[in-house]
């Protein structure tokens, strides 16, 4: 009788939890643009189900080598995103940026257009199927690796969209990829090849589309940003020259070294840090959920 007791009051401490729990969904998001549909994991806050209000939205987007569902499967605390989810009433959308499209669109590839497809068709998408605020104002981005450089990406060329951008350990300068030894210089180009091309690219195209090189639109666009990287990552070179260019074009954003290196471990701790300052901005622009 006292174990029976004992299973009863376990499951339902264990059903009042999973009832907290944030839902995640994997939505199909068609693309006119590549002429194929991808998916996209949404977590939705507990509140969502209780509540008429429209939620803020935070994209969330993957590094290269990966794709939508990293965020929800690689970080060592699988509730980490569900968690922050709740924490701050918003809705978290991590697309499909496919393995090294660096969320742009490709010059030579029509079926390699991620920067039409997040921008425009994932946005839609999201706008169309939740209670979403269809504003700018209730909208942030940031992102890993590759997703750091898109997030910075997308938000520069696109600052309509957006109230505010984010980096993790951004590969913000393309064009350096293949000589930071963290692949064969052959295995880099053949995964470029989708985006730039069987020949790889010449160096002006690479800069063309770094966000290394945008400083002036940034400054224009007056976006909050927030970038940070691990002193022991690959990538720590280009970032703390990013933030130099940054300062010395008198553009206001903020920048953050911290123990760590190119892994999960790093970014599980540096995602609350990026959630917190998005929530500011939320409140400051009367965006949080209601």
């Amino acid at each position: 009788m006292k174990n029976l007791k004992l299973l009863l009051v376990v499951f339902f401490l264990l059903s009042g939890l999973a009832s907290q729990a944030a839902k995640v969904d994997t939505l199909a998001i068609p693309s006119t643009a590549m002429g194929k549909t991808y998916n996209a994991a949404v977590v939705l806050p507990n509140s969502y189900s209780k509540s008429k209000a429209k939620y803020p939205v935070m994209y969330l987007l993957h590094g290269a080598y990966g794709h939508f569902r990293d965020w929800l499967k690689s970080t060592p605390n699988k509730m980490t995103i569900k968690d922050l989810a709740n924490q701050y009433d918003i809705i978290i959308v991590m697309p499909e940026g496919e393995t090294f499209s660096f969320y742009l669109d490709s010059p030579v590839n029509k079926g390699s257009q991620f920067e039409t497809y997040i921008t425009k068709e994932v946005v839609q998408k999201i706008d169309q199927t939740y209670r979403t605020i269809h504003e700018k104002k209730g909208r942030v981005i940031t992102g890993l690796s590759m997703g750091g450089h898109g997030a910075l990406y997308l938000a520069t060329k696109h600052p309509d969209l957006y109230a505010a951008a984010g980096s993790m350990s951004g590969a913000v300068d393309m064009g350096t990829m293949k000589n930071m030894g963290v692949d064969a210089p052959e295995r880099i180009d053949k995964l470029m090849e989708p985006v730039f091309g069987p020949e790889g690219a010449p160096q002006e195209v690479y800069a063309a589309h770094a966000v290394l090189n945008m400083i002036d639109k940034m400054k224009a666009n007056a976006l909050p940003l927030i970038i940070d990287c691990g002193v022991d990552d690959f990538l720590i070179g280009p970032n703390r020259e990013l933030h130099r260019r940054l300062v010395y074009g008198k553009v206001s954003h903020e920048y953050t070294e911290r123990p760590g290196a190119h892994t999960w471990e790093y970014w599980e701790n540096a995602l609350p840090y990026h959630a917190l300052f998005f929530s500011k901005i939320f409140k400051a622009n009367g965006t949080v959920a209601q």
